[in-house]
């Protein structure tokens, strides 16, 4: 698995009345996440119909470069700007079969 082109669909839902302050949050990480070693794709969706459900669609060169941005300093700063404002963060770690 470790050489192979990992996708992630990162599905995020935030408790109401925080999806402002999450938003932007999610907003910081696009231009140094795209930077980064390893990302393909990057690329966040926000639900036509619940403004609350926010998608992640990303493409890694490995699993490996996918640990690495997990552990960057602007990921783990999402993570405590947005404590306590996610209901849920489901991710799928999934590889493209056709």
């Amino acid at each position: 698995m470790a050489d192979q082109k990992l996708t992630i669909a990162a599905r995020i839902l935030v408790k109401e009345g925080k999806v402002d302050l999450v938003k932007a949050e999610l907003l910081k990480l696009i231009d140094i996440t795209r930077a980064e070693e390893g990302c393909i794709n990057y690329d966040l969706h926000q639900d036509n119909n619940n403004k609350n459900l926010f998608l992640f669609y990303e493409k890694w060169e490995t699993y490996d470069f996918l640990q690495k941005h997990l552990n960057n300093i602007h990921f783990v700063a999402f993570q405590k700007a947005t404590e306590g404002a996610i209901e849920e963060f489901v991710v799928n770690e999934m590889t493209q079969i056709a």
